[in-house]
């Protein structure tokens, strides 16, 4: 244990409704910062419907915002809530204020949005920065293709958020694999706010294994499409390879998916039952022992899948989603180009002997362990180190905060 002096506090905030990807990167950071500071206490604001089926270490915890997702046209609405979107989002902002000034963190850290979702976090981060906190905007290794990504953030004015009230941009990446901010016109001054911390390393923590684990009778790839909500042609691709005369080399176990539509899950549990060598699960929240297990991975490429294939050094074929976003495409591009993992593009035909070709190459591919690539997995060590930084940070501000209002009452 290493302390940090008094106690600290840091508020993550994730803006998560529909999927597993920022939820999950936030629960490993808040984790790993508690075990690795005996004073800390890490609150996190999430959206997430299943945010409470997730283990928390002690000193983390959570508060559950009113869902909202992003329809197919753009808009958003409630997720479950019969209200308006604009009353759900005004409950939002009003929950993550309240909560961030009666919290009063050392530290807040901002998932992906700089605003948060539409505007919803402005109003806190002018509160946190008038007193003292620290603002850090925390970003994934690739956020979209630049010529999508910059006029994106021109339209909701992000730039002076990162000039003016962040004081740090931690890219959870290397920028060996990819820049997130390629495209954009950043002043010197955002460039110095930017620190690349490597990939957030996953490890094995259950102490019990997932119940699927004792039906598992041989070697498997695990088949996994993250929260499911567009997981269906990934499935279906990878089910017709073993549904076909020719059997891929190795069993395999299919994640689903908690977002994935009931009716499309139940038609491919269906398909699965007839089948002798595959095997399915809805969710597990512990999908890195269902990894760690697995003897290589067949994934969309999220930012938390590509962390775990790196962290349990497991052979991978990556097909990408590209849209509503090139985010997948970009990252596994980029992993195969340098031969961290292997590669295959949806050509819109999906025949099975494709498939079938790409999961019998999986054997020969290298494992990412064999690509040297300096700091590529430091990504929680770093944060740990960032974090003590800033907290004598803040312990100076608060100095010279306290030395300012002492002065101002001599002079009274």
């Amino acid at each position: 244990m290493t302390e940090v002096g008094n106690a600290r506090r840091i508020l993550i905030y994730s803006h998560d409704s529909f999927g597993l990807g920022h939820l999950r990167r936030c629960r490993v950071m808040a984790n790993s910062l508690v075990e690795k500071n005996q004073n800390l206490s890490v609150l996190i604001l999430s959206g997430s419907p299943i945010i409470g089926s997730f283990d928390f270490k002690s000193r983390v915890d959570f508060v559950r915002i009113p869902g909202i997702i992003k329809l197919r046209n753009g808009e958003y609405t409630s997720l479950s809530l019969h209200i308006d979107t604009e009353q759900t989002l005004a409950m939002r902002a009003s929950i993550i204020q309240h909560t961030a000034e009666t919290f009063d963190p050392d530290i807040f850290i901002v998932d992906k949005e700089p605003y948060g979702l539409k505007g919803e976090v402005a109003d806190t981060l002018d509160m946190l920065k008038a007193r003292g906190t620290h603002l850090v905007l925390g970003l994934r290794d690739v956020l979209d293709d630049p010529a999508l990504l910059a006029p994106e953030w021109k339209r909701k004015n992000v730039l002076p958020a990162l000039e003016n009230l962040y004081d740090d941009i931690w890219v959870f990446g290397v920028k060996q694999i990819y820049n997130p901010l390629t495209g954009l016109d950043l002043s010197a001054r955002i460039k110095r706010k930017i620190t690349y911390t490597g990939y957030l390393q996953r490890s094995v923590s259950s102490a019990t294994d997932p119940a699927i684990l004792s039906e598992m009778t041989e070697p498997y790839v695990l088949v996994t499409v993250g929260g499911g909500g567009d997981g269906e042609v990934l499935i279906d691709w990878v089910l017709r390879a073993y549904e076909g005369d020719r059997q891929p080399p190795l069993a395999a176990l299919f994640v689903l998916g908690p977002f994935m539509p009931p009716e499309t899950r139940a038609n491919f549990r269906d398909r699965i039952q007839k089948l002798d060598r595959v095997w399915a699960v809805t969710f597990d929240s512990h999908l890195e022992t269902l990894m760690q297990e697995a003897s290589a991975v067949v994934a969309m490429g999220g930012y938390n899948t590509f962390c775990e294939v790196l962290s349990m050094n497991k052979r991978a074929l990556i097909i990408p989603r590209t849209v509503p976003r090139l985010e997948q495409y970009i990252r596994s591009t980029r992993a195969a180009e340098v031969g961290l993992v292997g590669i295959l593009i949806d050509d819109d035909v999906r025949s099975s002997d494709t498939m079938l070709t790409a999961l019998r190459q999986l054997a020969q591919q290298n494992r990412p362990s064999e690509v040297v690539i300096p700091g590529l997995l430091d990504g929680l060590v770093n944060l740990n180190r960032l974090v003590r930084l800033r907290f004598k940070t803040v312990d100076k501000r608060a100095l010279e905060r306290n030395a300012a209002v002492a002065a101002g009452r001599a002079l009274n």
